[in-house]
């Protein structure tokens, strides 16, 4: 006789992993609720008996060598010019044609055209930069938003207005810095960018500093920073510390100070404190 807690506690199991409605008595083929088709399988010849088609089964008799079986059906591989790059090939293409860039338009001629980054299908604009190209200070971020998709500029958003703010404070405003971000396109929904993604946009990134020159380049946060000072730690240990940064098209290496970016400033408030701290160590060494 089953005992009814027994019943209860099996209830109270099927609810806690999730099965909270009964269906039915009876077990049911959800296969047959399908639109695929059922095909019926022809019942297989007895042992040594004639394959459809001619032939002999494998089991015919022993040592006889099998007949030629039909060649599978070759499927139509996807035409070389619809087929998304790989990482490897997307970032050698991105190179040599950053590579031939060598005016600003050039550049972003080169970027507008290239097809090896998914996130260009997706995004309604390349985000090339914004600011002063002839500035001395260069900040860079991680990859437009919504608004900056919208409207083709790098932190016009919310962000982008507490941006603004801060570089005020120390006297500074979208004339006298150069704005750009790792990615030009946006990723979908605000997500992080993978790491492909990066590889396959970093090239022109490389070629955008070096036809900028600038005296000290700003990664905003930790996207950013890692990326172009190759590091592994988070932007709240990289933060506040100056580093350098070479590239072959520069005259030497540039001086680097990562900050936060103002969306991490924003969803942290409290962390406005050490943001101050690095604007005025940057105005301090450069007298801006």
């Amino acid at each position: 006789m089953i005992d009814q807690c027994d019943i209860l506690a099996a209830l109270r199991w099927h609810v806690d992993i999730g099965c909270d409605e009964a269906i039915g008595d009876e077990p049911m083929d959800w296969a047959s609720f399908t639109a695929r088709p059922v095909v019926a399988r022809a019942p297989a010849p007895a042992p040594g008996g004639p394959m459809p088609g001619g032939g002999m089964r494998d089991d015919a008799a022993p040592g006889l060598a099998r007949p030629a079986t039909a060649a599978r059906p070759s499927y139509a591989a996807t035409p070389v010019s619809t087929q998304p790059l790989g990482a490897s090939e997307a970032g050698a293409s991105a190179r040599a044609r950053a590579k031939d860039a060598r005016t600003l338009a050039e550049l972003e001629a080169a970027l507008r055209d290239f097809d090896g980054c998914p996130l260009k299908a997706t995004a309604m604009n390349t985000v090339f930069a914004d600011g002063n190209p002839q500035a001395s200070i260069m900040l860079i971020g991680e990859a437009p938003g919504e608004d900056e998709d919208r409207q083709g500029k790098p932190f016009v958003g919310v962000s982008g207005k507490l941006l603004d703010r801060m570089l005020a404070q120390v006297g500074l405003d979208r004339s006298k810095v150069y704005i750009s971000n790792i990615l030009p396109w946006r990723p979908p929904g605000n997500r992080s960018p993978t790491q492909a993604e990066i590889a396959a946009c970093l090239p022109f990134l490389e070629r955008h500093v070096e036809l900028i020159g600038p005296k000290v380049l700003v990664p905003l946060g930790g996207t950013s920073a890692k990326t172009l000072l190759n590091r592994a730690e988070g932007i709240t240990r990289l933060r506040g510390q100056w580093f350098d940064y070479a590239s072959p098209g520069l005259l030497g290496p540039v001086p680097v100070i990562p900050m936060l970016h103002p969306a991490y400033l924003l969803r942290n408030p409290i962390a406005k404190r050490e943001a101050w701290r690095d604007l005025l160590t940057l105005a301090q060494r450069f007298g801006v």
